[in-house]
């Protein structure tokens, strides 16, 4: 048997008529006769046994007509309780309801009552009920104890959409809690960060998770956190908030470390990116795919780790349908001055096809054969490139360039040639 965690039934057993003379009302007693078949009931329900508990209360019933509403409320009481206990919540509040309608009953009943009702129906998802319950409790209970209420006056008002009437209650609740110098309820603090999230007020998001972080440093928080600072416009903190959510070990969803690896990229720290990444795609949290090695292989980039670029680009080109990463790939090659890994990558390029400037390839194998001093291959490569817009002129400038170097080199050999002949 389940209990009522706010305690009507207690109230009913513990609490008799003369101990309520200061109630507003004037109640009637509560007869011996019926408090004990009342308590019987109660005591074979606690034992286990509900429906003889509910047969007595079915006796009791019967008798209707010779009771007092004090003691006809304490009937209906005891069959809300028992209804509770048997998870039959719609029969629970329709006898909780017949409590408040009885006159002259004690205040503190009608109150408990009121208050069991409002915590029912908004577990039934009757939110107007709950705040029509709420409104009757109100009532009757002094403004100095209304705090108590608050939370579910909140609750109910969100899950009516009534987001700004929402936001007082549950503020006025929290704050209460931090006067005093204590922590609010963590589902409180979810609450209201939803009402700001509904009303739009991003700042105000923020500050309610620094709070979540602050009193319950749950990984899911600063994630969350980050995420609002990244709204905000705030990279810095965004960065701040995940760096050290990674160093707590709280980061171990992909989602999660792709966020913080591309949150470094954009923030100018390339190598940490790439340390992020590739220890992710090793575990593997992050999935080997098309989108994740080009990442990778744009923070090795901008990193200068051209071997790890290299190997990025490389694993990412065998994933793509074009030769784009190929390019990539011969292009920051050649800077390096890998002059041969250059050319064969430019070959893969144009082998696989579907490139947005092919000349470039052209252009780079020239590149590199010249930078080996293969003068005829280097003329051929830029006699190719220039068939090309995107790499015409280009092609034709490097190509003087090369005729130039090759008649000098032809020169310099005529002459060590002379030399040896004349000595």
């Amino acid at each position: 048997m389940r209990y009522l965690l706010f305690v009507v039934a207690v109230v009913a057993v513990v609490v008799n008529s003369s101990a309520l003379a200061e109630d507003r009302k004037k109640t009637p007693a509560l007869r011996e006769q019926v408090y004990s078949q009342l308590a019987r009931a109660q005591q074979l329900a606690d034992d286990g046994d509900v429906n003889a508990g509910l047969e007595v209360l079915r006796n009791v019933e019967g008798k209707l007509s010779s009771m007092n509403s004090y003691e006809r409320a304490m009937l209906w009481n005891f069959y809300g309780y028992m209804y509770y206990g048997q998870d039959n919540i719609a029969k629970a509040i329709e006898y909780f309801a017949k409590v408040v309608e009885e006159e002259a009953i004690p205040q503190a009943l009608e109150q408990n009552t009121l208050f069991s009702l409002a915590q029912l129906a908004l577990g039934q998802g009757e939110f107007e009920q709950t705040i029509a319950f709420l409104a009757k409790w109100e009532r009757i209970t002094p403004a100095e104890q209304h705090q108590k209420a608050w939370v579910l006056k909140a609750q109910a008002l969100y899950q009516q959409g009534d987001y700004k009437s929402a936001l007082a209650p549950i503020t006025k609740a929290i704050e209460l809690v931090e006067s005093k110098g204590q922590v609010p309820e963590e589902n409180w603090l979810v609450l209201q960060r939803a009402v700001y999230f509904e009303l739009g007020d991003t700042k105000s998001v923020a500050a309610v998770l620094e709070d979540m972080v602050r009193y319950y440093n749950k990984p899911e928080y600063w994630v969350q956190l980050a995420g609002i600072y990244g709204q905000l416009g705030q990279e810095h903190k965004q960065l701040a908030m995940l760096e050290t959510a990674f160093q707590q070990g709280f980061l171990t969803k992909g989602q999660d470390l792709l966020n913080l690896a591309q949150t470094y990229f954009f923030n100018d720290v390339p190598f940490k990116a790439g340390q992020v990444l590739e220890q992710a795609l090793q575990q593997g949290a992050v999935e080997r795919n098309l989108r994740n090695l080009k990442l990778l292989a744009q923070a090795w980039v901008a990193a200068r780790e051209t071997d790890k670029a290299s190997a990025a680009l490389l694993a990412a080109a065998k994933l793509s349908d074009d030769g784009e990463l190929d390019a990539q790939r011969a292009t920051l090659l050649l800077n390096a001055e890998r002059n041969q890994e250059a050319i064969s990558a430019a070959r893969a390029a144009l082998d696989k096809g579907g490139l947005k400037q092919p000349g470039a390839m052209h252009l780079v194998i020239g590149m590199a054969e010249l930078n080996l001093e293969n003068f005829n291959a280097a003329l051929q490569a830029f006699a190719i490139a220039k068939k090309f817009d995107d790499a015409r002129q280009s092609a034709g400038q490097w190509e003087r360039y090369a005729q130039a170097e090759q008649e000098q080199q032809n020169r310099l050999m005529e002459l060590r040639a002379d030399m040896k002949t004349s000595s």
